[in-house]
Parts: structure tokens; C-alpha cells; sequence
């Protein structure tokens, strides 16, 4: 392997051993509450039955491809390893749909926390994650890597958007403790949250694949 190579496995491994607190949360979280183990009230609970199983379906599917997505990642398992990669891809699209639609019936049923300003910024979320899905499966199904390759990526940052959405507000209060937010999320920094945790990295994303194909136009 290449330096780079091994670099890029080693970030994949550490990242997946930074988000696996948030994956185990997450898993008990939505276990309880399927289980209806939860303390009660909890601002998450709806009265409509339909909005909790939704919602913890939600979190139990994004359990599963936030741990799952950085491991598709690393080169070496993906040749070395092909069919686990294949059906770890299906896990992953399978459950990535799993959540988006979770999230996009609780939140008509139920509504978020933060209001509309958080109602649309989720709602986006959870639509580009059906998106990504749907389209990284069907590429793959169609052998058409550099199609699927982009789309990947594109549901990589998505995948893990719950994790970013913690750090950063980790990362604010540790600076600011807590400037323009507050327990309603309608706070400057609040309101920006609701769609700083993925629409920054999807331009990113942009940005490198616009790079990539000019590179490839040139040479």
C-alpha cells in the first residue's frame, strides 16, 4: 500500500472509532423507544404511534450506516473484499432509505423541536439522503463506477450529517458557551445549524468532483 493509501485507511478507522459513542446512542435510543422504554414525557414522543415508530426506526437505520459508511471508504477492503463491499452497500442504501423516510413521516406528524426553520432543514436532509441512496445503488447496480463513486461520496457526508450535527455544537459551546443558541433551537447559531451540518460539505463534495472531471477533461 501507499502512503496515501494507508493514511486514508487510518483516518476511515479513527473516524469510525470517534462516531461509534454516537452509533451505540443511538442504537439504545431507538431501541428504547421502539420498546417504549423511554422516560416519559420526552420531547421526541409524539401521541401519534405512527411518528415513534418512524422516528426510531430513524435512529436505529442511522446507527447502522454511520457505522458502516467510513469503512467503504478504504481502498484496500473494497478490492481485497468485494462482495462484503457489495453488501455492505446494500445495507447502507437499504438503511439510509430506512431513515430518510423515518424522518420525513415523523416530521409532518410530529414536527421538530425547533419549528419550521429545523422542519425544513431536516426535511432537505432527509430528501437528499433518499436521493443519494437511490441513486448510489442504482449506479452500482449498473456498473457504472464513476457514477456510483460520486454519488458515494455525496451519501458518505450525508450518512454521517447526525455525527456533524453533535460536533458542531460540541465544538460551539466549548468556544462560545452556547452565543445564539438556547433548549428551543431558534437561536442564530441554531437556525444556521439546520443546514450547516450537511449543505457545506455537499458543496464541498462539488467542489472536488468539478475539480476531479476538469482533470481528467485536460489531461
Amino acid at each position: 500500500m501507499t502512503a496515501r493509501t494507508i493514511a486514508q485507511t487510518i483516518t476511515c478507522v479513527l473516524l469510525a472509532l470517534l462516531m461509534l459513542p454516537f452509533v451505540l446512542y443511538a442504537v439504545n435510543f431507538g431501541q428504547g423507544g421502539l420498546r417504549h422504554a423511554l422516560p416519559e414525557p420526552h420531547y421526541i414522543l409524539s401521541t401519534n404511534s405512527t411518528a415513534n415508530v418512524a422516528i426510531f426506526s430513524h435512529m436505529l437505520a442511522g446507527a447502522v450506516i454511520t457505522l458502516l459508511v467510513p469503512f467503504q471508504l478504504i481502498g484496500p477492503l473494497r478490492r481485497r473484499a468485494p462482495k462484503l463491499h457489495r453488501w455492505s452497500g446494500r445495507i447502507i442504501a437499504a438503511c439510509a432509505i430506512i431513515t430518510a423516510i423515518g424522518g420525513l413521516i415523523y416530521i409532518p406528524l410530529r414536527g421538530t423541536i425547533g419549528g419550521w426553520p429545523m422542519d425544513a432543514g431536516f426535511t432537505l436532509y432527509g430528501m437528499l439522503i433518499l436521493l443519494t441512496a437511490t441513486q448510489t445503488y442504482r449506479f452500482a447496480r449498473a456498473r457504472r463506477v464513476t457514477d456510483h463513486n460520486a454519488w458515494a461520496l455525496r451519501l458518505f457526508w450525508l450518512a454521517i450529517g447526525s455525527w456533524l450535527y453533535r460536533v458542531h455544537y460540541g465544538l460551539w459551546y466549548l468556544a462560545t458557551d452556547g452565543l445564539w443558541s438556547n433548549p428551543d433551537f431558534t437561536g442564530g447559531f441554531d437556525l444556521v445549524q439546520n443546514f450547516a451540518f450537511y449543505l457545506p460539505y455537499l458543496i464541498g463534495v462539488e467542489l472536488y468532483l468539478a475539480r476531479k472531471r476538469y482533470r481528467v477533461a485536460v489531461s
